[in-house]
């Protein structure tokens, strides 16, 4: 195989080729006239065949000069992509999310991650419900709570829909769990300390249970939603939420009522912030993923 020419040589000849003029040449290369000359002269005794033409008014490609000309420029084009690309340090989105929502984030940004390994995510996980940008270090956040009135880059990804689930074997099972009046009958499990949910859907099925106060309560969505599945009560969730445990029959819905209580949840960037391309593709793409429900 014959040696290659030189790197630098090549580089001199492609801003020669470009310019067909020795002096232009030299002045974009930083170096003498006299330095164009010689690398070019240097390379062709190294081809063995010239390259330019020289004329008084100038330099023009010989054929030989005119095939090598696009293969050089896409040498160089492809060194340049090269050191755009490779070893940059990849930029890690910071993002915070209510604990409650996780059920449902946490599978989409495995997903994400295997379709744009490119651009990692690093979750952080709260029992707040909200965000403090001017303290807290993200890039974006997924809240929960009524619409937000400042963050006006807000986007909405799913109202809250409340309803309640259980396990299928609950629900063959025995006591019966036809009706909205059976659930008297049954655990009720709650994500929360306090009552809330569950009284905003019984309100809805215009029910009153003298269980309601004497069931099991859970730190998190997570915990009772999982205590549901091995057939231990019936919990109250979130539709949106809880749509992948539904789908694969880990969870069943007994009744047809899902109640919105006017929360959704939303994904925010800090108010007056612009949003970087790969934040508004991953924030662009969470909408998607909740539209596909």
């Amino acid at each position: 195989m014959k040696r290659l020419p030189p790197l630098p040589a090549l580089h001199t000849f492609l801003i020669t080729a470009q310019c067909c003029n020795f002096t232009r040449a030299a002045e974009q290369l930083h170096i003498t006239q006299g330095a164009v000359s010689r690398q070019i002269a240097g390379l062709e005794d190294h081809l063995g065949y010239p390259l330019f033409i020289r004329q008084a008014r100038g330099l023009a490609l010989t054929a030989e000069g005119r095939e090598w000309l696009p293969r050089v420029e896409k040498v160089f084009g492809l060194i340049g992509e090269a050191t755009e690309q490779i070893g940059v340090q990849r930029e890690t989105l910071q993002l915070k999310a209510p604990s409650c929502v996780m059920r449902w984030l946490l599978p989409r940004l495995l997903q994400w991650q295997k379709e744009r390994p490119d651009v990692p995510v690093k979750l952080t996980a709260s029992l707040q419900h909200s965000v403090d940008f001017q303290r807290e270090p993200f890039d974006a956040a997924v809240i929960y709570g009524p619409p937000p009135d400042n963050s006006p880059g807000a986007l909405h990804l799913f109202d809250e829909q409340l309803t309640p689930v259980c396990s299928p074997q609950l629900l063959e099972g025995s006591p019966a769990l036809n009706a909205p009046q059976d659930l008297q009958e049954h655990l009720l499990l709650h994500p929360t300390h306090d009552l809330q949910d569950w009284s905003v859907w019984l309100e809805a099925a215009g029910l009153r249970l003298s269980n309601l106060g004497s069931g099991q309560h859970f730190e998190t969505l997570d915990q009772a939603m999982s205590m549901a599945s091995h057939g231990t009560g019936v919990a109250i969730g979130d539709w949106s939420l809880i749509g992948d445990d539904l789908h694969a029959g880990r969870l069943v819905m007994p009744f047809d009522l899902k109640v919105k209580t006017g929360l959704a949840y939303y994904v925010v960037v800090p108010a007056g912030a612009e949003p970087s391309p790969p934040l508004e593709e991953l924030m662009l793409w969470l909408v998607e993923q909740a539209h596909l429900r």
